[in-house]
């Protein structure tokens, strides 16, 4: 189903289904009236010789600087140049077409004085599949996301490079194949092509998704590794968390009871301790949390995405223009350095139960290592030290980006949010967080095989049973001693796909 821009009410599913799965993206008429309606009142204004930053003067610290007709349009040629000025490999596809979208959606609102035809050309870019060449790292998160978007800017005047089914082509070629026009950049179109925090913005929705897909695996890890400890489940009894009154606590205990429901344990047919230690039994205050925390920055991005971060911005009702500073990241970088941090926090409960697995004093009756071999076998030791090693880059990571400012442009900008460098490394947190849940997935497997092949066989839940099944696709039982970097990786990729997810709600419901 087409993804038709309005202005106001994008999701981050949204979001998502165009810049992963390719889904259509078409202009509103109204947003079609509203650009067009805001260009005319530019126009007229250029032709009046209304001062216009951005427009007929310089920026930054050369605001002052008033341009003679002649430079206008050069102008915005030259400010998509120098500002192309970022550095590194080429970003992934997805968060291009994220930002490409963003873009678009803003001048939806028709308050950025662009021509309709750049808006039409992003969104011909998303349609076709023509995919820019963008510098991972650049920009400061202020004044927009100015190096990665002026990259693709460029494709405004056929320049650059471009991805256009599978190969990279220069970008007049690909736009010749793809049969897109070459707009060309006039008055304003420049800076309106790029200003505004819609790069990091489109990141932080894509982690965002990410995020709450990788909360419910941890809550199905932390079910597996309950049944594997045969933890007191009472802590996750919904009543307790109620009392207190967060959403997120809610929710946690109540996917993990489902996780387990219709086993021995939950059913309490199983002998347990009063009370475990807290990563056994803190887990809906702990993931809880990090939920609420997730829930507060998809309204912060969602708001974002549906936002306009110009300078100046267009009035055309008032038909007048106000200079500001919207492009501010801020608003995207404090709340997605939270979710940055809270991965972090929810991996260190996972490695912590891990921990409980392998240590046979903690364990319940596991063998040392989950290995029936200890001496000659080291079982998944080692597993653990490579889940400590991610945890502690991911704890250099968590350190937030948002209170990092340095200034530049002469001090004109004295004060960015950092946004770019809390979307990156919450990405890089991410990816530790894929290997330390697999590593726990991982362990809780091999934690239940060895209670049915040594133990008397109890019922596990119906979700656990399913993750356990799907896990054993992937990675064998640890019967003697192999090389485990094989498994962490394949644990690290099942994770990422998500395939536990889907096939454990397949059978116990929504997780949400």
């Amino acid at each position: 189903m087409t993804v038709v821009l309005t202005g106001n009410n994008l999701t981050i599913e949204d979001l998502v289904k165009v810049a992963r799965f390719g889904e259509k993206v078409e202009l509103h008429p109204d947003a079609i009236k509203r650009i067009n309606k805001c260009r005319a009142m530019l126009e007229k204004k250029v032709a009046a010789h209304e001062i216009m930053y951005g427009v007929n003067t310089g920026i930054g610290e050369f605001s002052e600087v008033v341009l003679n007709d002649d430079q206008v349009k050069d102008f915005q040629k030259y400010l998509i140049y120098n500002h192309a000025a970022g550095i590194g490999e080429a970003a992934p596809v997805d968060h291009v077409r994220a930002a490409m979208l963003l873009r678009a959606n803003v001048h939806s609102h028709g308050n950025s004085g662009c021509r309709i035809e750049i808006t039409q050309t992003f969104i011909e870019m998303l349609n076709k599949g023509v995919t820019p060449y963008v510098c991972v790292k650049g920009s400061v998160g202020a004044c927009g996301d100015l190096a990665p978007m002026s990259q693709i800017a460029l494709l405004m005047m056929g320049e650059n490079t471009a991805l256009y089914k599978g190969e990279w082509l220069s970008g007049k070629e690909a736009f010749e194949k793809a049969k897109i026009p070459v707009p060309g950049l006039e008055a304003r179109d420049g800076l309106a092509a790029i200003n505004g925090s819609n790069f990091l913005t489109g990141m932080s929705a894509l982690m965002i998704y990410d995020t709450n897909n990788w909360m419910k695996q941890a809550e199905i890890a932390c079910a597996m590794s309950l049944e594997a400890l045969k933890a007191n489940m009472k802590p996750y009894d919904t009543r307790i968390l109620e009392v207190r009154g967060f959403a997120g606590g809610i929710r946690s205990a109540s996917s993990i009871r489902k996780i387990t429901k219709d086993g021995d344990l939950l059913e309490g047919r199983m002998k347990t301790k009063v009370q475990d230690a807290y990563s056994m039994r803190s887990t809906p205050q702990v993931i809880g949390s990090a939920h609420d925390a997730v829930k507060y920055a998809r309204s912060q991005v969602e708001i974002e995405m549906n936002g306009v971060g110009d300078n100046p911005i267009f009035f055309p009702d008032e038909n007048i223009q106000l200079s500001g500073a919207n492009f501010q990241g801020s608003p995207v970088s404090v709340p997605m350095d939270m979710v940055g941090y809270v991965v972090t926090m929810v991996s260190v409960l996972s490695e912590r139960r891990m921990n409980r697995l392998n240590n046979p004093a903690l364990s319940v009756g596991l063998p040392p290592f989950l290995t029936k071999g200890a001496g000659m076998f080291s079982g998944l030791m080692l597993s653990q030290y490579t889940a400590d090693m991610q945890i502690v880059e991911q704890r250099i990571l968590s350190a937030p980006a948002s209170i990092q400012s340095i200034p530049a442009a002469a001090d004109q900008e004295d004060f960015v949010s950092m946004g770019m460098n809390t979307a990156l490394k919450n990405f890089q947190i991410l990816d530790n967080a894929y290997g330390i849940l697999g590593i726990e997935f991982m362990a809780a497997a091999q934690a239940l095989d060895l209670r049915e092949k040594y133990e008397t066989p109890y019922k596990f839940g119906t979700g656990t049973k399913k993750a356990h099944d799907v896990i054993r696709k992937y990675v064998n039982y640890l019967d003697i001693d192999r090389p485990l970097f094989t498994d962490h990786n394949a644990m690290k990729s099942l994770v990422k796909s998500c395939e536990i997810l889907t096939e454990v709600e397949k059978v116990v419901g929504s997780l949400e």
